[in-house]
């Protein structure tokens, strides 16, 4: 890029009390976040730039000597130096309407943002290897053969053995719980009490009737599971076993085997839900086994981004999986060839993805309770995954409290909406997906939200 082009990019980059170096620093980084400087351009010599900018060829040196230590720059010896987005600024978690940047707060929906730079980069190498996928006829059937083998590898990496022909991709979780629910057509469903909203109208809507069974930040309320496989008789029991949304539970393996077998004695197809699987932020190796024989559901929207609309359903046996690409639905529920290219080329490279954002999710689960630890006016407990808190008021209804942070820019959702008979009144979920300064503005208006009305 030109000295002129570098100028206007930086626009009025001095401020007042300020050194010049910091000021230099921070610029170059904001035009780099804001695209005012393309990543890959190479900047002017470092003479020039001093020239262009009216300062010392040494406040430029140093300047871009901190961004490239900080991975912002990178310079080849005897080259010129390229502007660059280090992994830090790349892989943010929360989308920009959580995370504060336009002022108001959204965590109504737990998703993270998608890893720019790997999610860039991938799509780029799926269009240079989208030549086979483009001369057909844009249909997938089960799903393109290399996604297939990709899911069925990391199911038997895991410890349950599973052949390409156990995959059918979807175009999300809720596709595959949609067909599955169009194909199985249960009177009654088994849900948890609280439960994903989503879920529970898809199951609705599908003409299933909804038998509640009670979850908390300690587990499965084992009288009421049996009693509610055993209403679901002939149906279906749609639960999360992984980091439960919203509470955050985790399954244990005698409730699992308790689960696999009520089902086989009322006949109870268990549909399990595994999107927050992978966001395990303890010991992976303490997962407990899977519900045995159980129809599990899967997707890249909270490990990767939720714009990528890619699921699966991994059945316990092939033949059921030919009788859902037999369904009318199986072909608008599928996922675009193309985005399954990019899945393609993101899983093969998601496990050092998943390490970086457990990090730095534990890191923010760490912080938000850290700050909301120790406040009577509500208790929760920390998962060991996931990402979201799973708070009980204490004195306080849940739509007060979300009104009034509302009014002070921060957006949650109460408890009721993720109720099968409209309880948990006093319940309210806090996603920490936003950066730690983001978290302190959360706790601070939750901490006025709760506090006694204004005179």
């Amino acid at each position: 890029m030109g000295v002129e082009q570098l100028v206007r990019a930086l626009g009025a980059w001095q401020s007042a009390g300020v050194p010049l170096v910091d000021a230099l620093d921070g610029a170059l980084r904001e035009a780099v976040l804001d695209g005012r400087l393309r990543v890959g351009g190479a900047l002017p010599a470092e003479r020039r730039i001093a020239e262009g900018l009216g300062v010392s060829r040494g406040t430029v040196v140093a300047a871009l000597a901190r961004l490239r230590e900080s991975g912002w720059v990178r310079t080849r010896h005897g080259g010129a130096s390229t502007v660059q987005l280090p992994p830090q600024a790349a892989e943010r978690i929360a989308p920009l309407s959580a995370d504060g940047s336009g002022g108001s707060i959204d965590l109504r929906r737990a998703v993270p943002a998608a890893p720019r730079a790997g999610y860039l980069a991938a799509s780029v190498r799926a269009l240079e290897r989208a030549g086979p996928a483009l001369a057909q006829g844009g249909r997938s059937g089960a799903g393109l053969p290399e996604l297939r083998a990709s899911i069925a590898r990391r199911y038997t990496r895991e410890g349950l053995a599973t052949r390409p022909e156990q995959i059918l991709v979807t175009s999300g979780a809720r596709a595959a719980l949609a067909l599955l629910a169009a194909h199985l057509r249960p009177r009654v469903a088994a849900v948890e009490n609280p439960t994903y909203p989503r879920a529970l109208a898809l199951l609705r809507g599908a003409g299933a009737r909804p038998v509640g069974l009670r979850v908390t930040t300690g587990g499965w309320d084992p009288d009421q599971l049996r009693a509610a496989l055993a209403a679901a008789h002939g149906g279906l029991a749609y639960l999360v076993p992984d980091f439960q949304n919203p509470t955050g539970a985790l399954m244990d393996a005698a409730t699992r085997r308790d689960v696999a077998a009520a089902a086989a004695e009322h006949r109870v197809t268990v549909v399990a839900d595994e999107t927050l699987r992978d966001l395990h932020l303890e010991d992976p190796a303490r997962l407990p086994p899977r519900i045995r024989r159980a129809v599990l559901v899967g997707s890249v929207s909270k490990a990767i981004w939720a714009g990528l609309r890619v699921g699966w359903i991994r059945a316990p046996e092939a033949a059921l999986v030919g009788e859902l690409l037999h369904h009318p639905l199986s072909e608008p529920l599928s996922a675009p060839p193309m985005e399954q290219l990019v899945a393609v080329e993101l899983l093969d490279e998601l496990d050092p993805l998943l390490e970086r954002r457990r990090a730095e999710l534990r890191a923010q689960r760490d912080h938000l309770a850290g700050r909301l630890a120790g406040d009577g006016r509500w208790d929760f407990t920390v998962p060991q995954g996931g990402l979201v808190l799973w708070l009980r008021l204490n004195g306080m209804r849940a739509d007060a409290v979300t009104a009034r942070a509302s009014a002070a820019g921060l957006h949650l959702a109460p408890g009721q909406g993720f109720a099968v008979d409209g309880t948990l009144g006093r319940y309210l979920r806090v996603p920490y997906t936003p950066p730690p300064a983001t978290l302190d503005r959360i706790a601070a208006i939750l901490d006025e939200a709760c506090g006694p009305l204004p005179g």
